[in-house]
């Protein structure tokens, strides 16, 4: 499961905020250039409330040829599936970007220093940024700026061919507007503009279809619609288009294997190349019992320095909870961060003992819990341009329970946003100088420790009573957010116990203190600098810090543990009782795990519902006045390296080298000519 929202203790003394595509800058830095003293500039580009970064790969000139090569088939392997990504957020998203492209190559009019052609060259980065014409985050499907006339005459002077119908999902404000909707009321399906499912295939339908294919599974369930398209046919019967060499994006596929079958050659041991070719055999049948015979050689080949996700995996995209959208990210292991963290992993059952969790949803044994801090090489699908920065896989909860799980950290795009980051929102929403001096001192700190407990002891604790289903059969819509904040309240729960500073991995509980601080506020308030006015609380990252923070507000009144201040005007939120926050955090924890372990769909229904959705309006137009003088994006986005690799008369890698872009345009115009493996349907 991903929590972006990630760990070295070297990092720890250099990164004073809290910087990822899901949270805002905690603690302002003096850098305000986004430069670096040797020069490096690592923002590149801004537009509408995104910025586009650099991250650089540390220490890649200390791999082996060998190991430069895995490195390079296996970002190669993730950029051959990126239009994949595209398809699965909406039907017509192929066509569009590729429209798009079509008119920067071809069109030569003199207008381009106007203001038509700059709105049109900022709906063009909102696509590429996206994968698709919805935003990331909010879901929302964007609005041009510029008249749909001038788009008609873009195209006509480039010679460029749209249809009818896309050009209506551009331009018709009410057409497929939500990418994910999570409101029943319009139906999950229905209102949703994912291309995972056929148009006339309703919520009823598809789950009774995936039900039935799971009668029969046994305590090792397979995934079922993990990698299909839900299709219906003119007699209205449903069937399954399979993602594989000669299935559904058969022809992105088979570059996918191409590359990782070069991948095989570079592999480091037999473990990593054995989980390799499984991941091939995947991709070639489309059998998801291949799927998690891979998970399961995946996530035991521990050994190596390299490390990579690929595959069908997430199901945020997915409101139903059935279909994972394509992803890569390449890793390499970043070794004396990992060493500092592997305690955490170590004492993996001590923290499960130890939680406020019922004794009948516990683990009597926490299998595999592997942390790591990484530094990302490539990405590609659903991790690019927005990237996470943690991960936690595999998602099966038969394959965490038995095999265990890998948890990573990525270091690299946490050092990068840190040193992109400009002042933040600190002084801004902080209620007084002290909670601003712990989080300018902490704050680091506080953020990668709160993400290693989510990651690593969060996702992997807890376990499904026996008979019950899987969260996103009987949790369904909510499951995500559910899950989300179930990590995130172990987390919570734990940063400030004893423990943590008796491993050594945390001075005092000074650390705790900012991190609940930093939470409260990053959860009534100023994550709502990513909501349009009016608008409820769609995505589930969201739903679950309102949800969190909301409940330990209301749940603490009576004790003013967390007070709400008015102070020149403007809304702070003040922690009294620190203790007390965290003993409503611990009862928050065992409700949410009993939720998890019986499929108490109606309690997750009313938590999220009466706690994560809905938006105080006028904090929120509170809120976004206050940030507005700021001048901060709230979202983040990465440009890739460029791996350039060196061959030898045989074909073998004797060197890659690795340069950083300087153009976000130029890059996604490079991987649009280079990496176009699908044909418009």
């Amino acid at each position: 499961m991903r929590k972006t929202l990630f760990l070295v203790m070297l990092l720890f003394t250099i990164i004073a905020c809290k910087q990822d595509n899901s949270s805002e800058e905690t603690a302002p830095k003096t850098n305000v250039s986004n430069s670096s003293e040797d020069g490096f500039q690592w923002v590149i580009d801004k537009f509408s409330d995104k910025k586009i970064l650099k991250y650089q790969i540390p220490d890649f000139d200390k791999l082996t040829a060998k190991q430069k090569g895995l490195v390079y088939y296996l970002t190669e392997a993730g950029l051959a599936g990126r239009d994949i990504m595209y398809d699965q957020n909406y039907r017509h998203n192929l066509e569009i970007r590729k429209a798009i492209e079509n008119i920067i190559k071809m069109y030569t009019g003199d207008d381009q220093a106007s203001d038509d052609y700059k709105d049109f060259m900022t709906y063009a980065k909102e696509v590429w940024f996206a994968n698709g014409i919805h935003h990331h985050y909010s879901m929302d499907k964007f609005t041009p700026i510029f008249h749909r006339d001038y788009f008609y005459e873009l195209l006509r002077k480039s010679g460029t061919q749209l249809s009818h119908e896309a050009m209506s999902a551009i331009f018709e404000e009410d057409l497929d507007n939500k990418k994910v909707n999570l409101d029943e009321s319009k139906g999950l399906l229905k209102g949703s503009a994912i291309n995972m499912y056929h148009p006339n295939v309703s919520q009823a339908e598809a789950k009774a279809f995936y039900k039935e294919k799971a009668r029969d599974d046994g305590e090792q369930p397979i995934w079922h619609g993990l990698n299909t398209y839900l299709n219906k046919d003119a007699s209205g019967k449903l069937f399954e288009e399979v993602y594989s060499v000669n299935g559904r994006y058969g022809s992105a596929i088979a570059k996918i294997i191409e590359n990782l079958e070069q991948a095989v050659k570079y592999a480091e041991n037999d473990q990593q190349s054995a989980a390799l070719k499984l991941l091939i055999e995947y991709y070639t049948t489309g059998d998801l019992k291949t799927w998690d015979d891979y998970n399961v050689a995946w996530v035991e080949s521990t050994e190596g320095d390299i490390d990579y996700i690929n595959g069908f995996i997430e199901v945020y995209n997915d409101p139903i909870g059935y279909k994972g959208s394509y992803e890569s990210i390449v890793e390499i292991k970043d070794f004396e961060a990992s060493k500092r963290m592997a305690k955490l992993s170590d004492y993996a059952q001590w923290f499960e003992d130890n939680s406020t969790i019922l004794p009948a949803h516990k683990k009597k044994n926490v299998v595999g819990v592997s942390y790591k801090v990484v530094n990302v090489a490539g990405e590609s699908g659903d991790a690019s341009p927005s990237t996470p920065i943690g991960v936690n896989l595999p998602n099966a909860n038969w394959i965490r329970k038995e095999h265990g799980s890998k948890s990573v950290s990525l270091g690299n795009i946490i050092f990068a946003y840190s040193e992109a980051s400009g002042p933040g929102m600190l002084g801004e929403f902080a209620h007084d100088e002290r909670e601003i001096e712990l989080t300018e001192k902490y704050g680091g700190l506080a953020s990668k420790m709160a993400t290693a407990l989510h990651e690593v002891i969060g996702h992997a604790s807890g376990k499904i009573n026996e008979g019950v289903g899987t969260p996103k059969e009987t949790l369904q819509s909510y499951a995500s957010a559910i899950e989300e904040a179930r990590a995130d309240i172990v987390a919570l729960y734990f940063i400030m116990d004893p423990k943590i500073v008796e491993l050594g991995l945390i001075p005092s509980q000074d650390v705790a203190i900012a991190e609940y601080d930093m939470f409260i506020s990053n959860g009534l308030m100023k994550q709502l600098q990513r909501i349009n006015p009016g608008k409820d609380i769609e995505e589930s990252h969201m739903r679950n810090r309102q949800t969190i923070a909301a409940w330990a507000f209301e749940k603490g009144a009576e004790d003013n543990v967390i007070e709400k201040v008015t102070r020149d005007g403007k809304t702070y939120f003040n922690i009294n009782d620190y203790q007390k926050l965290r003993t409503i955090f611990g009862e928050l924890l065992t409700e949410l795990q009993r939720m998890t372990s019986e499929g108490d769909y109606n309690a997750a229904k009313n938590l999220i519902e009466n706690y994560g959705v809905k938006v105080d309006q006028e904090i929120h137009a509170e809120v976004l006045e206050r940030v507005k003088k700021l001048n901060i994006a709230p979202y983040g986005g990465f440009v890739n390296p460029i791996l350039t690799p060196t061959m030898d008369d045989d074909g073998v890698i004797t060197d890659v080298k690795v340069s950083y872009p300087d153009s976000f345009v130029d890059q996604m115009m490079t991987y649009g000519e280079k990496y176009s493996y699908l044909k418009v349907r």
